[in-house]
């Protein structure tokens, strides 16, 4: 084999921006997962009315705070770098779902800063002489009720509207196989009537049940960021489109 002939065969493909656009968003979307090591690192600050006295460590709490942020930015991410995808299939329904995953940021982000405030009051009273106990004790539980209302509208509801939105997008699209967004349409009006149902009964349901009713929608938002890394958009009037405007000539003949 000529040198010519191995360089050949050793050059790779380079990557168009539809598959760029696809990877970086089933990226984003991998990363999101990243936060469920939370259920157990805030096992101490929210099941023991201590903790804030200075029983045990808070380096799990913020821990647990800065995967959330990453979760959040991650989750803002996604949307992002899909809208201009997604856009050509239904504009508004596209720019829905941005200013869903940015409100679904900032209530994570609104719970999180509810548990890093009992950090700071747990090292500047906690352990001071003199502090008085109860009224700390009552000011963690309020904050942890904070959190865990926070985080029922946050990454409870708004990932069930989130997956009504894109779901429907894609759905209609094709840039995935159906069964992905089919599992979204799905899941999500699962996980929206069981905020409803919460929130009528007025008390946060128990971890375990907030899980099962969130499984099938994080099935699809797993699934979904899978296939967007692994094989990219199926092709599509929408690619070949965005795919045409990408190798248009940048000039235009302007003669007479």
């Amino acid at each position: 084999m000529t040198t010519a002939m191995r360089i050949t065969a050793t050059r790779k493909v380079p990557m168009d921006s539809m598959r760029k656009t696809a990877l970086v968003a089933g990226v984003f979307y991998l990363v999101t997962f990243i936060s469920i090591p939370t259920f157990a690192l805030y096992g101490p600050v929210k099941n023991h009315s201590d903790w804030i006295l200075g029983s045990g460590g808070h380096t799990a709490v913020l821990v647990g705070g800065l995967l959330e942020v990453i979760v959040a930015l991650a989750g803002i991410g996604t949307a992002v770098t899909l809208y201009p995808v997604v856009k050509r299939q239904n504009e508004g329904a596209a720019l829905g779902f941005v200013a869903a995953r940015v409100l679904e940021a900032g209530m994570i982000f609104t719970g999180v800063v509810s548990l890093l405030s009992l950090v700071t009051l747990r090292q500047d009273l906690g352990g001071a002489a003199g502090a008085d106990t109860a009224a700390l004790v009552t000011t963690a539980a309020s904050h942890v009720a904070v959190y865990n209302w926070a985080f029922l509208l946050g990454q409870s509801l708004m990932p069930g509207i989130n997956a009504l939105l894109l779901g429907s997008l894609l759905y209609q699209s094709r840039l995935v196989p159906r069964a992905i967004p089919v599992l979204g349409l799905i899941g999500a009006p699962l996980l929206i009537a069981a905020v409803i149902a919460t929130l009528l009964d007025g008390s946060v349901p128990p971890p375990s049940v907030a899980v099962l009713a969130a499984l099938p929608v994080a099935a699809w938002e797993l699934s979904l960021g899978v296939w967007l890394v692994v094989k990219g958009f199926k092709p599509s009037p929408i690619t070949a489109g965005m795919t045409a405007a990408d190798t248009a000539p940048a000039y235009q003949d302007v003669t007479a």
